[in-house]
């Protein structure tokens, strides 16, 4: 009895996520190179990884209601089959329910032992008769408890975002966490127009349209194997969030600067970068590993920009050659990643409560390093992909109140008037994906004061 290959891959790429702790898109760019598989096939695998790696808190409680067995004893080849057809049966429409627990006891017959096909084929089957019955903690008694298990985040996060913002923000920020967010690309202005590469991907059969607030972004509606457009390969767009666009927007570097991006990889903010300096100047781009740096010079050799230098060079290092001789200065920070978990899932359980003590000494030292280059007059902007205040507007309050030479700047004049915040007039925008719909963002800009 053969089993599907497709959900077979998406259960070995589940088992290297789960059990081996690799990345979610490291192991399904790994598990997706075979030859055999088409696009169709490729799209399921990821929706399954994905979307099983969502819920993965959600599922655990839904099987054990259903399993005799405590989950910390079911064998980890049979809990990632349960999972996968828990996924399949709750969180999609179109897999019909017969094809989800058929498909997941083929799977347990070659991956479990003789009794587990009969064990997944209970278990998944009870919950298809027993689906809207499902219970879950009381909301009223334990409200935190509860926002975790319905929406698939640690309680944790929740109970601290609860205290943060509020019961309804928390809810709809968890919400958004769990939609699939736009596939946003940046046009490449030197080579193209906006309309003109939209005119392309239509060509393709991609739907595009323009994006929420930067003139360069382009949202692609159906997007599939994208690098191997020709519109990729001829370097018209860059694959980037409309939020890491703004980073560019506020740094606002001119044609002629000398332009230093610290934490740099893969490249996507110093090409934008270079793009707005229309290829005139120079952009230092940097990071601590050599096969990083390797990427950022392949974005900007495909994209055409001459001006980049990669640079392998650690961040928390001082460059004596460029003491003071920098006109903009872009340090976005290693952090948390809690504003982009509709993107990377298994964020969400990756992190722990400790980590942002370690990360904000980090982020610290890095922009106090990365401050010694800006020259009198020049610009420092200070960006996160997180939404959390200790990794944002504390780091950059503290490094003002140390550096007196530093003050923060208003940037509502260069943001989209869509994102008229009252904080920008104080020097710094935190984006929500559930009020803005992009990546959870931070961006603070600061100008160093004339000597």
């Amino acid at each position: 009895m053969a089993v599907d290959l497709a959900r077979e891959t998406a259960l070995k790429t589940l088992y290297d996520i789960m059990e081996k702790g690799a990345y979610s898109n490291i192991a399904l760019n790994k598990h997706l190179e075979q030859p055999e598989m088409n696009s169709m096939d490729r799209a399921f695998i990821t929706e399954l990884v994905y979307g099983t790696v969502k819920w993965k808190l959600s599922i655990d409680w839904i099987i054990q209601q259903f399993s005799k067995v405590k989950l910390k004893k079911i064998s980890p080849w049979v809990l990632n089959i349960l999972r996968l057809g828990v996924y399949q049966i709750m969180y999609t429409d179109r897999i019909p329910e017969s094809a989800a627990c058929n498909e997941s006891v083929k799977l347990a017959k070659k991956y479990g032992h003789s009794a587990s096909s009969g064990y997944v084929n209970a278990v998944l089957r009870n919950i298809v008769r027993n689906r809207d019955q499902i219970p879950y903690p009381d909301g009223n008694k334990e409200y935190e408890r509860y926002l975790s298990i319905k929406y698939s985040h640690p309680e944790w996060m929740v109970r601290q975002w609860v205290s943060r913002y509020g019961r309804d923000f928390t809810e709809s920020l968890l919400v958004s966490n769990n939609e699939i967010p736009d596939f946003t690309v940046r046009v490449n202005t030197l080579k193209v127009s906006r309309d003109q590469l939209i005119d392309e991907l239509e060509a393709n059969s991609v739907k595009a349209r323009k994006g929420r607030y930067a003139d360069e972004a382009v949202i692609l509606e159906n997007p599939s194997s994208i690098t191997k457009l020709d519109a990729f390969k001829k370097g018209y767009f860059q694959v980037q969030d409309e939020s890491s666009m703004l980073v560019g927007i506020v740094l606002d570097p001119q044609p002629g600067e000398l332009v230093m991006d610290v934490c740099s990889a893969p490249g996507g903010k110093a090409t934008h970068l270079a793009q707005r300096m229309q290829d005139k100047g120079t952009v230092i781009a940097r990071d601590i590993h050599e096969h990083k740096v390797a990427l950022i010079k392949e974005a900007a050799d495909r994209l055409g920009l001459a001006i980049i230098k990669p640079e392998v060079f650690d961040a928390l290092e001082i460059d004596n050659n460029y003491i003071g001789k920098a006109d903009r200065v872009l340090v976005d920070a290693p952090c948390t990643g809690l504003g982009i978990i509709r993107k990377k899932p298994d964020i969400k359980w990756a992190r722990n409560e400790k980590d942002k003590t370690e990360i904000v000494k980090l982020q610290t030292e890095i922009i106090n390093a990365a401050s010694k280059y800006v020259k009198p007059g020049g610009v420092l902007v200070y960006s996160t992909c997180t939404i959390e205040p200790e990794e944002n507007e504390e780091v950059v309050r503290r490094f003002v109140e140390n550096n007196r030479d530093f003050k923060t700047v208003d940037i509502s004049d260069v943001l989209p008037k869509e994102l008229d915040k009252k904080s920008a007039k104080e020097g710094y925008i935190q984006l929500y994906p559930n009020i803005d719909g992009v990546d959870g963002f931070f961006i603070a800009k600061l100008v160093k004061g004339d000597k």
